[in-house]
This record gives C-alpha cells, sequence and structure tokens, in this order.
C-alpha cells in the first residue's frame, strides 16, 4: 500500500518529459500570463483616457490661444484707428 511519502517521493522523482509535470507549468504559465495580461489591459485603458484627457485639453487652449490673438489684435486695432482707412 502507497502512504504519503510514497506519492511525494514519487511526484519529485518525476523527469523533465513527464507530461503532468509539463502540464503543471504550462498551467502555472498560462496562469502568469493571463494576470500580465490583465495588467497590461488597465495599463492601456488609463493611457486611452491619458490621452482622451490631453485631447480636450488642447482643444481648450487652442481655443482660448485664438480668442485671446482675437482679442489682442483688436486692441492693436484700436489703439491705431488713424491706421484704418474705413473709419470715419
Amino acid at each position: 500500500m502507497m502512504t504519503d511519502d510514497d506519492m511525494k517521493r514519487i511526484k519529485e522523482d518525476r523527469g523533465p518529459d513527464d507530461l503532468t509535470l509539463k502540464i503543471d507549468m504550462l498551467t502555472k504559465q498560462k496562469e502568469y500570463l493571463q494576470s500580465k495580461c490583465r495588467e497590461a489591459g488597465g495599463a492601456i485603458l488609463d493611457l486611452e483616457f491619458q490621452v482622451q484627457t490631453l485631447k480636450k485639453d488642447i482643444d481648450r487652449l487652442a481655443e482660448e490661444n485664438s480668442n485671446l490673438r482675437i482679442i489682442m489684435e483688436g486692441k492693436k486695432d484700436e489703439s491705431k484707428p488713424y491706421l484704418d482707412k474705413n473709419r470715419k
């Protein structure tokens, strides 16, 4: 009759070509890769959110910049009315 010690010894005596050992190693590798893929997926989602936020910020700043340029050009024209030939 086989005891628990015998079972442990048999498991430890498995060679590198043992299929159960390969299955165990591949299962562990699969679980590890799945966890890393989940981490990478989360990082990708975070980066996509940051990209969208930055795009919105760029659009907002570009519009503000454009508005300020328009305001500054208007002030330049008002300070020199003699340059405007169409004004009376």
